[in-house]
């Protein structure tokens, strides 16, 4: 039976896309996992006997994984509506129980934020699960339902604003799904109105182009980056039309490929835009992120269980200086 959040979000499919996919029929043969190669380059990527593991089930609807350092990851359940840590072994504990919890990242100073969709926010979590509010307004009217954020090459946090989780009853106040700066000082800067549904972004290693998923048009956009965090040139990178997923969570490796979720699993695109494989997932695929002490690993959140993928290549992570050579 369907979740209430994947409900939601297959409904979004029809009248304005989804995050999550078109549930499995009756009588279809179970998804597996495969790693499926378009290009030798794949396999630059991967052993072929690379296996995937299964960290933890059990869960509603998984989403905003986060590796910390201290070895654990930050993950969100938007069904049972709790931010918690996962770590390596299974073990599981709650930090915050708050409603439709979405993507996060670490700030620069490695402190935890997170989109809160209901309360239409983005909100810095401590340890200890108190929250403060970063920001849940732009020229006077409330944010839609923001969805993911990263930290940029510059220590500001970058985010995501479609209307994908606006709260049931509640009204759009802006007009238009927006991708947002936020500073230090607090400020907030819209940077760009042009996609219909803005959801996972992700910057190149050397912090000159912005990605950013299109979940309603199925496509990933790119930009280049100014010297004060505006965006030129929005251009097509590429299109992930199918069924069974949409782009939605997105990483990049140090050599600047890309890895977005999209129909059966996670797509990889080279620099130049070419699709390299897929990740084929037993499970609808909502986001990823490397984690483990020396990012080599990828953490995958998927429907109800969260997974990690051993991998051939290292994770970048704008800002984060500690990160392993």
């Amino acid at each position: 039976m369907l979740t209430r959040t994947g409900m939601r979000r297959i409904i979004s499919v029809a009248l304005a896309c989804c995050q999550l996919a078109i549930a499995q029929k009756p009588g279809e043969t179970p998804r597996q996992f495969e790693l499926k190669a378009e290009s030798p380059k794949f396999w630059e990527f991967f052993a072929k006997d690379a296996k995937l593991e299964k960290v933890a089930g059990g869960f509603g609807f998984t989403e905003g994984p986060v590796w910390d350092p201290h070895g654990f990851l930050y993950v969100s359940d938007e069904e049972k509506n709790k931010l918690s840590r996962l770590y390596p072994d299974g073990r599981l504990e709650t930090v915050l129980e708050i409603a439709d919890p979405d993507g996060s990242t670490l700030d620069g100073k490695g402190r935890l934020v997170t989109t809160a969709s209901v309360l239409r926010a983005i909100i810095r979590v401590d340890p200890d699960g108190k929250y403060k509010v970063l920001a849940d307004k732009y020229d006077g009217k409330k944010f839609n339902s923001p969805n993911d954020v990263i930290l940029g090459p510059d220590g500001a946090l970058y985010f995501t604003d479609p209307t994908l989780d606006l709260p049931k009853g509640e009204k759009q106040e802006l007009p238009y799904q927006g991708v947002y700066r936020l500073g230090a000082d607090g400020s907030v800067r819209l940077l760009t109105t042009e996609l219909v549904q803005p959801n996972g972004l992700a910057f190149s290693p050397n912090g000159k182009r912005l990605y950013v998923d299109d979940t309603e048009r199925q496509e990933i956009r790119m930009y280049d980056v100014g010297l004060n965090g505006e965006l030129k040139n929005g251009r097509l990178f590429g299109n992930e039309k199918g069924r069974d997923g949409v782009p939605d969570g997105m990483r990049v490796d140090l050599k600047g490929n890309v890895f977005v979720t999209g129909p059966g699993g996670i797509w990889i695109w080279d620099p130049n835009g070419n699709h390299l494989g897929t990740i084929l997932m037993p499970e609808s695929t909502a986001n990823l992120n490397w984690g483990d002490a020396d990012y080599r690993t990828l953490y995958i959140t998927a429907s109800t269980s969260v997974y990690r993928l051993k991998t051939r290549t290292r994770g970048f992570l704008p800002g984060q200086d500690r990160m392993a050579k």
